[in-house]
């Protein structure tokens, strides 16, 4: 709904600054005030555009109000979306800088937000007037991208339960607001168990196998904390590479379980009778209130209500999707687990392979396979490099300049940029926060800060995104490093951030990813992670920390020989998380008898390869699904694989015609205009074959992971 991605008039503007003329929350003249934003500012600003929202809401609802597209539609939509954007701002920060104060100030305030938002949903007078100007003469005169936004509208409305008897929209409102905080509560008990965690070493012989640089940030971990030895934690670039290449097995043990035991009945008890932060009530009770909610609207489960707004058609299509794709990964993933099997009997001493053994023995064999370690790759990739290289991609290849720019920011490690047309004209701006640390959410994400649409007073307002990774900081005084797997994620967050920037819709609705299909909205991303297997591309990224040297030629071969090892365990892997969510949402009954880690084992078992720890409970930190507005919608990064895949085969095609580069300006820029301009104005299928011609096709999904059906033998 509109009212998720707020904004306001002109006048309600200046009214809500005089009314609090110091709370940098409601001032909306330029970005965000980090420097100034505080708890005790959030109350009295969301009292502010909340009324002001409320009141806009009220009047377009008004029977006196006349059905016109500038009434109705463009007052609703400009009135909601300086809320969202001051909302949008204090999700941010208890996402990348969680205080106590700053989280209750959340926690209070999300659930007048969710009622707002579901109130609105369910204005049965508001939803009249919208359906009335979709039937009105005036609508023939809309742009494409406003019919694509009104009958977008429709369908949230009905999705909210505006047709809802009124007597039974208060408790769908309340089931709103029950999810909306029940997923908050799921994700800050996963960033809190993750946070309470570490393992402090004082034998140094428990070292062997790691990194210098790893081992260095363990030191000043303890450091900090006046402590001796060498701590390590659950945040990932802690605790992978100990799963990586720690020899000393227990310390693997350890990490392992407490890793895929967070948020769980089997974490750790602090005195209070109960497993501190478990997840396995919520998960429950979120499930519940997710199937009620969908029989209140009339459908059969919550992934028909998930679907509704996606490319794919139905459960069973999804289903059907996963299903071919685990038969054409199986042999690949059995080959695989079959050989690490016998590499870590043989090789390792490891008759029996434990869980917390996978990732070291892989790692080990890959060593031998291929002659080098991702540790070594690392050293080839300091974060300056790797800018310089992605930014040069897409100057290439989208025709724009990217340059430093200044903002008050949340840490002194963010960093800021603006992006420009090749004539000076601004196009964009970005945040990079790269670092893990303290009261950050683990992960890696892209947000808007703000999104381009047309003012009504004149210009266009630019789109600002939030670009978020948690690599590894620098330590011992050298750049941060970042492992070739890290150098694909930023890729693939920045290719978010493209479609966000470089949209040139003007409706704020269907302007960048608003309005995009979920099951396509990683084709942008997954797109951008393909450059990072390209030798043009790397040379232009790597150079050595110490010696300053490009990549070896002899390295990268044997990357890219190394780049599909294993790729069909994880692909099984993905597979199972995909069916996992899908069925959860179609087939699971949460009352019946299976819980829902023992529903999770038997979906691993019919297809994996790998069978699963008795005591993980990987289902309790499952944030995509219970917090992150991926539920019955994990199968989408599949799914926009397919069309990355096959978009990113038209650079492939373009340089075997050119003999030259991928990095293909010509088809850039048809891939500007087709995919990345056109937001969410259009089907994704339309934007699609618009670029590609066709409809997409497997063939090179499979072939860019080794599965093409020769690959089998």
């Amino acid at each position: 709904m509109s009212s998720s991605t707020p904004s306001n008039t002109a006048n309600q503007a200046n009214q809500a600054q005089t009314q609090v003329p110091d709370n940098p929350l409601l001032d909306f003249s330029d970005l965000p005030r980090f420097n100034d934003i505080k708890p005790e500012h959030v109350t009295p600003a969301l009292d502010v555009l909340l009324a002001d929202a409320k009141a806009a809401v009220d009047h377009a609802s008004a029977p006196e109000t006349p059905a016109t597209w500038q009434d109705i539609v463009e007052s609703v939509e400009r009135a909601s979306e300086r809320l969202s954007r001051a909302w949008g701002v204090i999700g941010h920060l208890n996402a990348v800088a969680d205080t106590p104060e700053l989280r209750a100030a959340h926690a209070e305030n999300l659930p007048r937000v969710t009622e707002f938002s579901a109130s609105v949903g369910q204005n049965l007078a508001l939803y009249e007037k919208y359906k009335a100007i979709a039937a009105s003469e005036e609508h023939a005169s809309l742009s494409v991208e406003q019919k694509k936004m009104l009958s977008n509208e429709l369908r949230g409305f009905r999705l909210s339960g505006a047709e809802l008897p009124e007597d039974k929209k208060p408790r769908f409102a309340r089931v709103q607001e029950e999810q909306a905080a029940l997923s908050k509560a799921f994700s800050d008990h996963v960033l809190d168990a993750t946070n309470a965690f570490s393992y402090v070493v004082t034998n140094e012989s428990e070292l062997a196998g790691l990194p210098e640089d790893v081992i260095e940030a363990a030191r000043e971990a303890a450091q900090k904390e006046s402590r001796e030895g060498w701590k390590f934690t659950l945040h990932f670039p802690s605790y992978f590479p100990v799963m990586q290449y720690a020899e000393h097995r227990p310390l693997r043990e350890a990490m392992y379980r407490a890793y895929v035991t967070r948020a769980s009945e089997l974490g750790p008890n602090y005195g209070n009778g109960k497993a501190d932060w478990d997840n396995t009530a919520n998960v429950v009770e979120q499930l519940k209130l997710r199937a009620e909610e969908a029989h209140a609207l009339g459908y059969q489960n919550f992934a028909e209500v998930s679907l509704a707004p996606k490319m794919a058609e139905s459960p069973a299509q999804v289903v059907a999707f996963l299903e071919d794709l685990a038969v054409r990964a199986r042999p690949h993933g059995e080959r695989d687990w079959m050989e690490l099997r016998a590499f870590a009997a043989t090789e390792l001493g490891m008759p029996e392979l434990q869980p917390w053994d996978s990732t070291f023995a892989a790692e080990r064999l890959r060593q031998q396979r291929y002659s080098f370690s991702e540790n070594e790759v690392k050293q080839y990739f300091p974060q300056e490099a790797v800018l310089k290289g992605l930014f040069k991609v897409t100057e290439t290849l989208f025709g724009v300049s990217i340059r430093r720019d200044e903002a008050a920011v949340w840490n002194p490690e963010v960093r800021f940029f603006r992006v420009e047309n090749k004539d000076g004209t601004l196009v964009a701006q970005f945040y990079l926060d790269l670092y893990a640390r303290e009261g950050k959410r683990g992960g890696a994400w892209m947000d808007d800060a703000r999104s381009r649409h047309k003012r009504r007073e004149g210009g266009v307002q630019t789109p600002v995104a939030y670009l978020t990774c948690n690599f590894s900081a620098p330590v011992g005084g050298k750049p941060a490093c970042f492992t070739h797997d890290e150098v694909i994620t930023l890729f693939h967050e920045f290719g978010h951030g493209l479609h966000h920037m470089l949209t040139r819709v003007d409706e704020l609705g269907v302007s960048g990813i608003n309005g995009v299909e979920w099951d396509a909205v990683e084709l942008p991303s997954q797109f951008m992670e393909n450059f990072c297997w390209e030798w043009d591309v790397l040379t232009d990224m790597s150079a050595h920390v110490d010696t300053g040297a490009t990549l070896p030629r002899e390295l990268f071969d044997k990357m890219l020989a190394a780049k599909n090892f294993q790729s069909g365990l994880g692909t099984l892997r993905q597979i199972v998380l995909s069916m996992f969510d899908i069925q959860l949402h179609s087939d699971y009954d949460p009352a019946g008898a299976t819980n829902v880690n023992d529903f999770a084992r038997e979906i691993n078992e019919r297809f994996h390869v790998v069978p699963q720890a008795p005591f993980s409970r990987w289902t309790n930190t499952f944030t995509h699904i219970f917090s992150g507005g991926y539920a019955a919608g994990y199968y989408s990064y599949k799914w926009a694989e397919v069309l990355s895949a096959d978009a990113y085969a038209a650079f492939e095609e373009a340089a075997k015609l050119g003999g030259g580069s991928v990095l293909d300006a010509k088809t850039g820029t048809r891939y500007r205009r087709e995919i990345l301009e056109v937001g969410g104005s259009r089907p994704a299928m339309d934007s699609f074959k618009a670029f590609r011609g066709r409809e997409p096709n497997i063939d090179a999904l499979l072939r860019h992971n080794g599965m093409s059906p020769e690959a089998a033998h």
